[in-house]
C-alpha cells in the first residue's frame, strides 16, 4: 500500500507576497522594452510637432489651451497642457527626463503605463488649476515627468521587485537635483510638479501587483482531496449498528458489527467482500 502522503497530500503553500528579483522572462522584458521605446518615441514626436506649430503661431496654442487657475471653463485644458510648452528651452529641458522616466514606467506594460499617465496628468493638472497664481497660464510636461519619477521610485517597493526598487533608487540619486523645483520658485509651476509626484506615488499603490490577495488559498486545499490516516481502514463506530465517518466520502456499514469500511482505503473492496461473507 502506498503511503497516504502521495495521494492528495497536503504540502505547505509557497510563500506569497514575498520579494522577487522582478526580472521575468527575457523575451517578455525585451518585448515590453520595444513597445515602451515606440510609445515614448511617438509621444515625443507629437510634442515636438505641436511645438513647431506652436512656435509658428507665436505660442498661441499654449495660451489658448494652457491651464488657467480656477477658471471652470478652462478646466478641460488640464488634459492638453502637458503637450504644450512656452519655448524651445522649455521643451528641451522636459524631453530628456520625459523619455527616460516614461520608458522606465512603460516597459512593464503599456496598459499600466496608460493608467499611470492618466493619473499623473489629472493630479498635476488639478494641482496647477487649484493652487497656481491667478491670471497665470500653466503648461508643459514637467508635471507628468515628476509623476513618472514618483511612480518609478515606489513601484519596486509596492510590487516587491528588487530590480525595480534598485532602479528607482538609482533614478532618485541621479536626478536628485530635480527635487529643487518642488519648492516655490518664481515663474515655475512647482504646484504641478508636486501634484504629479504625488500622483505617481498614488499610481504605484493603486496599480501594484496583488499576488498575495489574488492567490490566497484555503489551508485545507492543496491540490486535491484531504488526506486520510494510513491506519483508517477499520474504524470503530459510535453506535453498535452505525457507521463512523472519519473524512470526506461515504462509509459502508457492516450490519451487526462495530466497524465501518473506509472507501478511500486501497483494500476497501477486499474488506467489504470479507464482511459480506461474515468473516
Amino acid at each position: 500500500m502506498e503511503p497516504a502522503t502521495q495521494a492528495g497530500a497536503i504540502r505547505p503553500a509557497k510563500a506569497r507576497g514575498g520579494w522577487t528579483l522582478g526580472i521575468g522572462d527575457a523575451d517578455t522584458v525585451l518585448t515590453g522594452a520595444r513597445r515602451a521605446l515606440f510609445v515614448m518615441t511617438g509621444i515625443l514626436v507629437v510634442i515636438w510637432a505641436l511645438q513647431i506649430a506652436n512656435y509658428a503661431d507665436s505660442y498661441n496654442l499654449t495660451h489658448t489651451y494652457g491651464i488657467v487657475p480656477r477658471d471652470v471653463s478652462r478646466l478641460p485644458d488640464i488634459l492638453f497642457a502637458p503637450f504644450l510648452h512656452f519655448s524651445w528651452t522649455h521643451i528641451e529641458g522636459n524631453s530628456g527626463p520625459l523619455f527616460i522616466f516614461g520608458f522606465l514606467a512603460a516597459y512593464r506594460g503599456i496598459g499600466k503605463f496608460a493608467a499611470v499617465t492618466a493619473i499623473v496628468i489629472l493630479t498635476s493638472g488639478f494641482a496647477a488649476w487649484f493652487f497656481e497664481p491667478t491670471n497665470s497660464v500653466g503648461a508643459g510636461a514637467s508635471g507628468v515627468v515628476f509623476g513618472y519619477f514618483g511612480y518609478i521610485m515606489v513601484r519596486g517597493l509596492f510590487d516587491r521587485h528588487v530590480i525595480d526598487l534598485l532602479l528607482g533608487a538609482v533614478m532618485a540619486l541621479c536626478f536628485a537635483y530635480q527635487f529643487a523645483v518642488l519648492l516655490p520658485h518664481q515663474g515655475i509651476g512647482w504646484q504641478a510638479h508636486v501634484g504629479g509626484l504625488v500622483g505617481g506615488i498614488v499610481a504605484g499603490w493603486l496599480l501594484r501587483e496583488r499576488r498575495a490577495s489574488a492567490r490566497a488559498a484555503s489551508p485545507a486545499k492543496a491540490g486535491g482531496a484531504a488526506v486520510e490516516p494510513a491506519s483508517s481502514a477499520w474504524l470503530p463506530s459510535a453506535a453498535g449498528s452505525g457507521a463512523t465517518k472519519s473524512g470526506p466520502g461515504k462509509t459502508s456499514t457492516a450490519k451487526g458489527k462495530d466497524f465501518a469500511v473506509d472507501p478511500s482505503n486501497p483494500r476497501a473492496d477486499l474488506h467489504k467482500q470479507l464482511d459480506d461473507m461474515g468473516l
